[in-house]
């Protein structure tokens, strides 16, 4: 048995998109028994190929001994799922009275002591566990897409989470591969989603003002800052920006540019009928000529090559699948 199977002995997925399905292959692959249960009646096919995209990636990603995976089966109700899981990974539509239903289901038949883990990118916690009877098992974990490659996962607790909520989880997803960031306050959409929200927004206007298409926005991304993002972050990469006086430097020399008036990050663009027809038609422009899957599976050969070169320079993401796998070559550091 692996040491994250030990820590929760099975887990329950709840909800079997993108994102649940997601954590499911994360799980799966780390030795841990899943549960899934979605209504959905092409549930099964979605998650099937999500763990898919995950073997073909972890096949790639790192020569570790990986631990038997974890058995897998389609519960037929919520209680089925849930019941005897150590973990419940909620990954259903983002809205309250949907959730507060789910939970109200799951608390009927988990464990008392079973951990909560809600995906949400935006709800805070302490909504989410309003009517629980047991809130202090319940936080978020913020997971980036694909889960089971990108290493991310924020932590969020509500007021009423308890602190060793939090410490489990944080444990957990280390033994799973994962970077746990703590979030320090409790705030809607987070860290990330606050980021990519302002980036969103300015690339909306972009489009729509004729200025760039969605082919431009993408290129100087992956092509500019996003490879600098990708392994120094935001104020890493800023701080070398100030040359040898380092970020005190940088401030004083670009921090008046702040004052100008160059984004529109306090409006939103109207999204009219023919703005989202400019868009969905640059989209397939763009990238039609490739499936969805096609496309993940490109990403993630791109993922696993870029994690791979952090990873021999134990810098980054890198570093953190270096630890990882330092674990599964070295099962007792993980005790």
């Amino acid at each position: 048995m692996s040491a994250a199977a030990r820590m929760v002995g099975q887990a329950a997925c709840i909800g079997g998109g993108v994102i649940g399905g997601g954590w499911a292959a994360r799980l799966l692959l780390n030795g841990i028994d899943v549960a899934v249960f979605d209504p959905a009646p092409d549930a099964k096919d979605k998650v099937e190929a999500v763990l898919a995209n995950a073997e073909r990636s972890w096949a790639k990603l790192t020569k570790a001994p990986l631990p038997e995976r974890g058995a897998l089966r389609y519960a037929a109700n919520l209680a089925e799922a849930v019941s005897g899981a150590g973990l419940v990974v909620e990954s259903v539509p983002e809205r309250l009275d949907i959730k507060h239903k789910v939970y109200a289901g799951i608390e009927e038949t988990a464990a008392p002591d079973a951990l909560i883990a809600s995906s949400t990118s935006g709800l805070v916690p302490t909504n989410l566990q309003a009517h629980m009877a047991h809130p202090q098992r319940l936080i978020v974990a913020h997971p980036f897409n694909p889960v089971y490659l990108l290493p991310c996962v924020e932590l969020v607790a509500g007021r009423k989470t308890a602190s060793s909520a939090i410490d489990r989880a944080e444990a957990l997803y280390l033994a799973i591969g994962m970077r746990p960031v703590r979030v320090r306050k409790e705030i809607e959409a987070f860290i990330a989603d606050r980021l990519l929200e302002a980036i969103w927004r300015e690339s909306l206007w972009l489009i729509r003002d004729g200025i760039a298409t969605t082919e431009d926005v993408d290129e100087v991304i992956r092509t500019g800052f996003g490879l600098r993002f990708a392994q120094m972050g935001i104020f890493e990469s800023y701080r070398l920006a100030g040359g040898e006086a380092g970020m005190r430097h940088f401030l004083a020399q670009f921090g008046p540019c702040l004052q100008w008036p160059w984004t529109k990050l306090t409006d939103v663009p109207e999204l009219t009928d023919e703005l989202v027809d400019m868009i969905a038609e640059q989209s397939d422009a763009q990238s039609g000529a490739h499936s969805i899957r096609a496309l993940e599976q490109i990403r993630d050969d791109n993922l696993v090559a870029i994690l791979g070169a952090l990873k021999d320079r134990d810098w980054g993401a890198g570093r953190n699948l270096a630890d990882y796998e330092k674990r599964l070559t070295n099962p007792e550091t993980a005790e």
